[in-house]
């Protein structure tokens, strides 16, 4: 009878033996896959965790963003270019004698490189006698902001003053009885009254502004400004020093003066939500480290017990089968059936049993592995497909592993048997 046959009845004879031994690979091969499946999902639901915080992070950094730029947008200009040596509580209370700076420096900055710096606005400011209303205003010269070097189209954040017009403050239109429309002599020139301000609660409800080319004029200040209004987009403590020094270079003789308190605590407040926002996500990739190398940890120890349990496993069923089945052997041996026909045939037996075992295993393995991470890990919502959680490769690597395991867990016990003398066997059994 031909080996092949007699590892079939084998297998089918002694049910019990079989069984055990497949599911000792069984169980040595689900834990390894189940394992390697488990930490490629770890993986996959880390990337997938990972980049929806990073798109959530990116999304509530443009929100902040966004707010940033409305607010400033709502504070106004920030940045105030003074001439050097202009004192600035002088120059807001328009006490003192103005210094002055040629208008072609609002063309300078304009075309530089300064992409912090945008809504440039000259002026020309004074105070002075309305000899016609016989009363000392504010009079402020302007005209259309200059764009920066983004050529991009931005909403101003001053409506420029017509030629011919004026616009007036609060105090000044409600004293003078003045409305949009009505003509008004201003140092012997006559304008139109252009609009007229709600109450504002500050010096600019008795200030006037007209066309900075007339304001030039009437002043006698040709080309000359005193004052650069800016809006500076990025407002943070850092930046100032640095727009200084090359606002310094740029413009000789003058100085910058940064406004607007509101504006730095928001911005100092947006830089830390993001500096928080950061670190949470920086704790989310170290966590999720973590957890894979706790993973791992388990998972190792697990193998290797599991394996080395399975193969002890293994020995043991195949050291009581073979002593349960002396006889026998020595029935074949005398029958004309040599040492290596014996190890053929158990060595064999065990190594098919360990090819069922290892392909139960395998698809466990793989089915299993996402039910844990599911279990484990709430957060996860990528598609865990049991089908990519394991190499190909690893089939066959299974495959010649646990025949590898087989034939090592059996061989000691076969050659215990297999090379006894039949005589003795037989005479100790009879």
């Amino acid at each position: 009878m031909k080996i092949y046959t007699l590892i079939v009845r084998e297998l089918l004879h002694r049910k019990l033996v079989f069984i055990s031994a497949v599911t000792a690979s069984a169980v040595a091969v689900t834990t390894l896959i189940a394992s390697l499946a488990a930490l490629q999902a770890h993986d996959l639901c880390t990337a997938s965790i990972l980049d929806a915080k990073e798109k959530e992070t990116a999304k509530r950094m443009a929100i902040l963003e966004d707010e940033m730029r409305k607010t400033m947008l709502k504070l106004s200009f920030n940045l105030v270019i003074l001439p050097e040596g202009q004192d600035l509580k002088e120059w807001y209370s328009d006490e003192s004698t103005p210094r002055y700076m040629p208008e072609e420096y609002v063309t300078r900055l304009a075309t530089s490189r300064l992409m912090v710096i945008q809504h440039i606005l000259p002026i020309l400011q004074a105070k002075i006698k309305w000899q016609e209303k016989n009363r000392t205003i504010i009079l402020i010269g302007t005209r259309g902001e200059v764009p920066g070097v983004s050529k991009t189209e931005k909403k101003p954040l001053l409506d420029p003053v017509p030629a011919g017009t004026i616009v007036l403050g609060y105090e000044l239109h409600k004293t003078m009885g003045l409305k949009p429309g009505d003509k008004v002599t201003l140092l012997g020139k006559i304008f139109t009254v252009h609009k007229c301000h709600e109450e504002r609660g500050n010096k600019d409800d008795i200030t006037a502004w007209i066309n900075l080319a007339e304001a030039q004029e009437l002043l006698q200040k040709p080309g000359l400004i005193n004052a650069i209004l800016a809006l500076e987009c990025v407002c943070t403590k850092e930046s100032l020093p640095i727009i200084r020094q090359r606002i310094a270079k740029l413009l000789p003789g003058t100085q910058v003066i940064e406004r607007g308190t509101e504006a730095l605590a928001r911005a100092e407040a947006r830089a830390k939500a993001h500096i928080e926002a950061q670190n949470i996500l920086n704790l989310e990739k170290i966590n999720r480290t973590r957890q894979r190398e706790e993973i791992e940890f388990i998972a190792s120890a697990f193998v290797t017990g599991s394996i080395l349990g399975c193969a002890i496993w293994l020995f043991l069923i195949a050291l009581w089968n073979f002593r349960d089945r002396r006889s026998e052997i020595g029935i074949l041996r005398t029958s004309g059936y040599r040492t290596s026909h014996i190890l053929q045939l158990f060595i064999g037996k065990f190594t098919i049993t360990g090819l069922i075992g290892c392909s139960i295993g395998f698809y466990a393995g793989i089915f299993l592995a996402p039910v844990i991470i599911r279990l484990t890990t709430h957060e996860c919502t990528v598609s865990l497909e049991p089908w990519l959680l394991v190499s190909p490769v690893m089939l066959p690597l299974s495959i010649i592993s646990t025949c590898i395991l087989s034939v090592i867990s059996t061989l000691i016990p076969a050659l215990l048997v297999a090379t006894e003398d039949p005589s003795n066997i037989l005479r100790n059994e009879g």
